[in-house]
């Protein structure tokens, strides 16, 4: 007689557990519902705050919402993205990460969260070289006059960057190595504060992002040495590669991408994924980013597993270099 009570009991646990699933599907399919907002670990002003900014503005097409940008900045971007990685997973908090971020300080910084198992890739976005740039007043009129300078002068230049284990600072590191030559590497909390300081002539060199440095470059207020690159910039044809430049297979190029944090509802990484995509074959955003130097991936690189791959062969080829010179962020 106490079967049939049972059977029902049994079948209204299993109904309600069901529940916050089918609730949850339901919020997923809803989403967004509100603005979103993504965190750029760099000044307002930067490279990769103005990249950001250029694709929230047409996600928004997409999305229905405003996408916001969020300055968050200090150890190299981390702060920021530990803030994404402590958001709720509802998709409404993002990471604009870079090679920096989401690759470097994962070696370089004592971080409160994991580089790839605390994040759900969403797309990759615009990838750049670097320009090998100094201040108006450095003698050197070519890279090769910079380095034959720098040996020169041993350890009387300063490089800035856009903090410990950035990109910026990688590529001081690296140059030194092939060339022998000594500088001191000073750390800002942004690549744009670096450049301001730069133009100011506090400091004697950066290699920098194209999107900080270019149009500088190109008004003649900075120099501008060579593109990390195997071939020229479109927006800066005139400036050489550094085979043509005479440092050959010095190539270093910096990446944007949309992160998540760990258990963002996969529809939801489908809708965001979209609208990267649907950003960055609108004409007009293409033409910002080249204007900026940057280089848009093909179509299927732009899939989240596809952004997955590249962070673990990136990981893969630049913690060993980052143990190796002892870098250690604060």
């Amino acid at each position: 007689m106490k079967l049939p009570h049972r059977r029902k009991f049994l079948h209204l646990t299993v109904g309600a557990a069901a529940l916050p699933v089918v609730s949850r599907v339901a919020w997923a399919q809803a989403y967004p519902t509100r603005p979103v907002t993504m965190v750029v670990g760099f000044a307002a002003g930067g490279g990769a705050d103005v990249i950001a900014r250029t694709i929230a503005e047409r996600m928004r097409v997409s999305l229905g919402q405003r996408v916001l940008i969020e300055n968050v900045t200090g150890a190299s971007g981390g702060i920021g993205v530990g803030r994404v990685a402590r958001a709720a997973a509802d998709g409404y908090t993002l990471s604009v990460g870079s090679l920096t971020t989401h690759v470097f300080n994962g070696a370089a910084y004592p971080l409160q969260y994991d580089v790839v198992k605390d994040f759900e890739p969403i797309a990759l976005g615009p990838l750049h070289p670097l320009l090998i740039v100094a201040k108006k007043s450095m003698p050197a009129d070519d890279l090769k006059g910079l380095v034959a300078w720098l040996k020169n002068n041993p350890d009387k230049a300063s490089a800035g960057t856009s903090g410990v284990a950035s990109v910026q600072h990688l590529a001081a590191i690296d140059f030194q190595n092939k060339t022998g030559t000594r500088f001191a590497i000073v750390p800002y909390r942004g690549g744009v504060l670096a450049i301001q300081d730069l133009l100011a002539q506090q400091i004697d060199l950066i290699f920098a992002t194209t999107p900080d440095s270019i149009e500088q470059a190109r008004a003649g207020n900075i120099k501008a040495y060579a593109v990390t690159a195997k071939s020229r910039l479109g927006a800066a044809p005139d400036i050489p590669t550094v085979d043509e430049a005479g440092l050959s297979g010095f190539y270093v190029s910096n990446w944007n991408a949309l992160f998540a944090p760990k258990g963002t509802p996969s529809s939801i990484i489908a809708k965001l994924n979209q609208a990267v995509v649907d950003a960055l074959g609108d004409a007009a955003v293409r033409r910002r980013l080249a204007d900026l130097g940057e280089e848009l991936p093909p179509r299927e690189q732009q899939a989240p597993e596809a952004l997955r791959g590249l962070q673990r062969a990136e990981i893969e080829k630049w913690w060993p270099i980052i143990k190796a010179a002892g870098i250690k962020g604060e």
